[in-house]
């Protein structure tokens, strides 16, 4: 299985959300094990200003949206691809046209 890895902002929305639900629930929710929250609390609770400093990885909804963004950018560029070639053809049809008169 591979590792993965998180943001500090989702470090510290899974921290939040254990102010009102229990560390199993959140560990359930998240697929995580207990240790590992325990560890990002403590290391949060010991220095807040300086936790979480490493470089996470986008993950689940993160790196959905960002494939998601780069699905939309493809079909903008087939799309506009496929208006120039129809407006080529529909040129070329009038010329065609014009000339059989």
């Amino acid at each position: 299985m591979k590792r993965r890895r998180f943001t500090k902002q989702i470090k510290l929305e899974i921290l939040r959300e254990l102010e009102s639900r229990t560390l199993a629930q959140v560990c359930r929710e998240h697929d995580l094990s207990a240790n590992v929250v325990s560890r990002w609390r403590k290391e949060y609770n010991s220095n807040p200003h300086k936790a979480f400093i490493g470089n996470g990885n986008l993950w689940k909804e993160s790196a959905e949206i960002e494939k998601y963004k780069r699905l939309v950018g493809q079909l903008y560029a087939e799309n506009e691809f496929l208006k120039k070639t129809l407006d080529t053809l529909q040129r070329r049809k009038a010329e065609e046209k014009k000339w059989l008169k």
